[in-house]
């Protein structure tokens, strides 16, 4: 699908259905040096079962034009105007890794707009190691190298190897190379320098999902406990439950494509009812 966002073209993956925003709408947002191809093993079941699903290719990623943005508030932004242009008045927000902090920026500065947030392999503060982000600025197939090995649980954990030529360790590293050069450093550094989590979190009204896989080096789940922590008293403060954690065993960072399953369920039991 085919959006003209703040006169650029942008595309968003609706899951083989056509979009309808009477139905309940999931967006869906990418992390650092990606696309929506991340989450379709995901936004494919939801589209044919009761949901309408957007999954955006950031602007300078992916199909979309334009320049990446450069800080974590300018993409939250970019996503709430997508939605605007593509008549969803509220959704539900979904992100992962860079995309979880753009879901909650936009949920903690407007409320009104976003049902709930599910946020997929997540941590506030999000720091960048310096050796990382040298390697981004400066050799960037090195810098793939070392997101591959830090992102994943295992080098050949099912679904990896369905069969033969297939494998989400290399399937990873093409959709990185497919970026253009100067993405990976942009996205790293606005993860880098956003300051305003707990702020964001403090505002939150809506339920909250974190999915975290027990094996992630580049978000580890000791390291999400403070943004937890954070949500759970501002959503304590105004009745609400708190955040729902599930923690999945044997998966690293890339939790949607090593674990597809398990966090398909996770959201399944999350969304509202479609």
């Amino acid at each position: 699908m085919w959006l003209q966002v703040n006169g650029q073209r942008a595309y968003a993956y609706t899951g083989g259905r056509p979009f309808d925003p009477a139905r309940p709408v999931i967006a869906f947002v990418h992390g650092a040096q990606h696309d929506h191809s991340v989450w379709i093993l995901q936004t494919r079941y939801l589209a044919h079962h009761g949901f309408s699903v957007l999954a955006f290719d950031l602007p300078g990623h992916g199909r979309s034009e334009g320049e990446p943005l450069a800080t974590v508030e300018a993409m939250a932004d970019w996503v709430l105007a997508a939605l605007a242009v593509a008549g969803a008045a509220r959704a539900t927000l979904v992100g992962h890794s860079m995309g979880s902090l753009i879901a909650l920026d936009a949920a903690g500065r407007a409320p009104e707009k976003v049902d709930r947030i599910g946020l997929v392999g997540s941590v506030f503060p999000m720091p960048v190691s310096d050796a990382l982000l040298d390697a981004a600025r400066t050799d960037e197939p090195r810098a793939f190298d070392m997101i591959n090995r830090w992102s994943h649980g295992s080098l050949y954990d099912p679904p990896s190897c369905p069969g033969p030529g297939f494998s989400i360790w290399h399937q990873n590293r093409r959709l990185m190379e497919r970026q253009k050069p100067g993405v990976l450093l942009n996205d790293f550094t606005a993860c880098n320098a956003y300051q305003a989590g707990f702020e964001r979190a403090d505002a939150l009204a809506c339920p909250v999902l974190f999915v975290l896989g027990k094996r992630d080096l580049m978000t580890p789940p000791r390291a999400s406990r403070p943004l937890i922590d954070r949500c759970a008293a501002a959503l304590a403060g105004r009745g609400l439950p708190a955040p729902r954690v599930v923690e999945i065993p044997d998966s690293g960072h890339s939790l949607m494509t090593e674990k597809p399953l398990a966090v398909l369920s996770a959201l399944r039991e999350f969304a509202p009812a479609g």
